[in-house]
């Protein structure tokens, strides 16, 4: 498990550095920022170390996030610009230049062993629906151990076997 929150760390810190030396981007904050932006969201615990999650994070400090597919072997992702503001979120892929608004709805919730649900409506990567845990949000590096802590707890929990 410390494997793939490494590959999402180095996705989303590949991104945000990316974005800091092309000068970023301001997003202005409004209710839906504070819960979607800085977590890791996933769309299920890992079953294994071959079973493949989708993994959304978008950074609020540089206005960067990341859509990712990763098992603990192997993975890709594709890292996005976005501004937030009015219940929306106006996304940009550098890459191709695609753009799209999206609709993320974030709540509290108890689901999979999860303590909050996100829908992206309007998304054209990723999934629909993602989950997270209190404690998995974004403030710096050292947070990923404690993140890749409470993920084993919840694969423990979930009796998800390796």
């Amino acid at each position: 498990m410390k494997k793939i929150l490494l590959v999402i760390a180095i996705g989303v810190a590949a991104a945000a550095l990316w974005s800091a030396r092309r000068g970023g981007v301001s997003a202005p904050g409004d209710g839906p920022r504070k819960l979607v932006t800085d977590r890791i969201w996933i769309d299920h615990v890992p079953r294994g170390e071959r079973d493949t999650i989708h993994v959304f994070a978008a950074v609020s400090e540089h206005a960067i996030g990341v859509f990712q597919t990763t098992s603990q072997w192997r993975g890709g992702f594709e890292a996005f610009r976005f501004e937030i503001g009015g219940g929306e979120m106006r996304v940009v892929y550098p890459q191709t230049g695609d753009r799209e608004t999206v609709g993320p709805r974030a709540r509290r919730c108890n689901e999979q062993g999860m303590d909050f649900c996100l829908e992206l409506d309007g998304a054209s990567r990723g999934v629909k629906r993602y989950y997270s845990r209190e404690g998995w949000e974004i403030r710096g590096p050292r947070d990923l151990d404690a993140i890749e802590r409470e993920v084993a707890a919840v694969r423990a929990e979930l009796g998800a076997g390796n």
